[in-house]
């Protein structure tokens, strides 16, 4: 029996993503097209490999024993068929991210899948989520990870939480009044989530310093300008995080969100960056 190596990567895009839908919209394939390729996998592997009766999809046994196996044979046939310069690893990917995103933890990602895909081109945009779904939507970006709101629509797939924490240089800033506040322009989610957690409670702020750019912002918080949103795992040492005097944040997701077309360099690459943060800096 020769496994099907595309059966393969639809079997592993399902566990990843954690859903038939959500995989084919990461593949660019319809859901009934990516059922009807596991079912082909099961019938070659003659056991059933994922279990479909609760809210989740979750691996049996036997797919559990599948998965390093299959995730192992996809990673020697993109070395081999990058290796010998033939088949769809050839082309250019469009991907887009905000700034602290990129920053953090796309640029060991990107380097690697650089280096093992020589022959596809990376062209890198960094700006908000919603300047990124708007390139999306006219075709100019293939993939993007976005920051979204965990209760809001489906878009896209999610790879974390991210908990949100207040940081200043210390305390001593909430003894002003109104609260000096350092924030990116409209429409930075995390400016939303800011001013509407402070609105909720009725406290009074004013924006001290705004810079798109996330070192303006670290630059701002280091001065001691004022008090600004930040990702838990991105809080510096330096600064402090405001564990009371203000309310608590609600969580953001990150979410992948691909092309309708899919497919290709995109997908491979998609598939790399759920590989290499699905866990995330909180286990999402």
């Amino acid at each position: 029996m020769n496994l099907d190596i595309d059966l393969l990567r639809t079997f592993v895009a399902v566990v990843e993503t954690g859903s038939f839908t959500r995989s084919a919209a990461l593949m660019g394939r319809t859901q009934p097209a990516i059922s009807l390729q596991i079912r082909r996998l099961e019938e070659q592997m003659g056991a059933p490999l994922l279990d479909r009766s609760g809210r989740s999809v979750t691996l049996t046994t036997e797919g559990a024993s599948l998965l390093p196996q299959a995730r192992k044979l996809l990673r020697l046939n993109d070395e081999i068929v990058s290796t010998m310069g033939e088949g769809d690893l050839e082309g250019e990917v469009r991907f887009g991210a905000p700034e602290d995103i990129a920053t953090m933890h796309l640029p060991g990602i990107l380097g690697a899948f650089a280096r093992a895909h020589p022959r596809i081109k990376l062209a890198v945009t960094c700006d908000y989520t919603s300047n990124l779904l708007d390139q999306m939507s006219r075709g100019m970006l293939d993939l993007a990870l976005i920051k979204r709101e965990p209760m809001g629509p489906d878009l896209g797939v999610r790879v974390w939480r991210e908990p949100l924490v207040w940081v200043a240089l210390d305390a001593s800033i909430l003894e002003l009044s109104p609260l000096p506040l350092i924030v990116a322009p409209a429409p930075d989610i995390y400016r939303k989530r800011a001013l509407g957690t402070l609105d909720a409670a009725g406290l009074s702020y004013r924006a001290s310093f705004t810079s798109p750019s996330l070192s303006g912002q670290m630059a701002a918080l280091r001065a001691g300008l004022g008090v600004g949103v930040l990702p838990a795992a991105m809080a510096p040492r330096d600064l402090s995080v405001l564990h009371a005097g203000l309310p608590p944040l609600s969580d953001s997701e990150i979410a992948l969100v691909s092309s309708r077309s899919g497919g290709g360099p995109a997908e491979l690459l998609a598939q790399e960056v759920l590989r290499a943060l699905e866990r995330g800096p909180t286990g999402g």
